[in-house]
């Protein structure tokens, strides 16, 4: 007989009308904010099987599933799960999915499904695996994922932030690649510390350009702590590597 797992799961990856398979998705994340749980889904298979249905056309569940998806990247072997690093010939696949839908959607949306994506990347660049396929320069990945960092949605801001903070920990050896997004690298690590400050031309004229020009307008300050600590964490570990493009930090103080 099945399980109680097996049959949440069923409903989801069965043609269930909305009124079956949303019980069963909202049970599925309750349940999986127990590791144990989590792990069983895991070894289960139900990474894929989330995948599958979220971009099933019919899918009325997004929300929900990308909530799941969330909780079972927070286990190590859920990330792997996700990235795929098992198969050479998808590795990547479902995280170039979900960055696209990511980066599809916005804020203005009344509703936005796929806002909790960020909250996914941060945890599976947790994983020197994750962190190396969002840098690699022929994906493209780290660039969409920066360009979120100007939306409204709290839960995107800080999903970007906190992604560009564990991409950083590659710095040593990846530094390049993070320079190749320096376009948009360098105003989300560095107008979350640089508070409202309408800065001159002056001031500017020693700062990347697309740097100086968000700073000579009006603003909203970042407030977040947590994202304005993220992105210290991130300039810190960058500026480890001997790099200059940091005397800048001087001038916002």
């Amino acid at each position: 007989m099945p399980t109680e797992l097996e049959e949440l799961v069923s409903f989801l990856s069965s043609p269930s009308p909305q009124e079956v398979s949303e019980p069963a998705a909202e049970a599925l994340v309750n349940l999986s904010q127990d590791s144990n749980l989590a792990a069983e889904m895991v070894r289960n298979g139900m990474v894929k099987t989330a995948m599958e249905v979220l971009y099933k056309p019919e899918s009325s569940i997004t929300r929900l599933l990308v909530m799941l998806l969330v909780n079972l990247t927070q286990l190590d072997a859920g990330s792997a799960s996700l990235l795929q690093t098992e198969d050479d010939k998808v590795h990547g696949l479902y995280v170039m999915k979900l960055v696209r839908s990511f980066c599809r959607t916005t804020h203005e949306d009344h509703d936005d499904p796929f806002e909790h994506v960020g909250s996914i990347l941060v945890n599976i660049s947790k994983q020197q695996a994750g962190r190396q396929l969002l840098l690699d320069p022929k994906r493209g990945l780290l660039k969409q994922i920066i360009r979120q960092f100007d939306s409204n949605s709290s839960l995107r801001k800080k999903g970007v932030s906190g992604t560009i903070r564990n991409c950083c920990f590659e710095a040593e050896n990846q530094l390049q690649n993070l320079l190749l997004v320096s376009e948009f690298l360098w105003p989300a690590l560095l107008l979350p510390v640089a508070g409202n400050k309408i800065y001159n031309e002056e001031d500017r004229s020693k700062m990347p350009l697309e740097l100086g020009t968000a700073l000579s307008i009006e603003r909203e300050p970042v407030t977040d702590p947590e994202i304005r600590t993220q992105a210290l964490e991130a300039i810190y570990l960058i500026s480890l590597q001997g790099e200059e493009p940091f005397g800048l930090l001087m001038d916002l103080e």
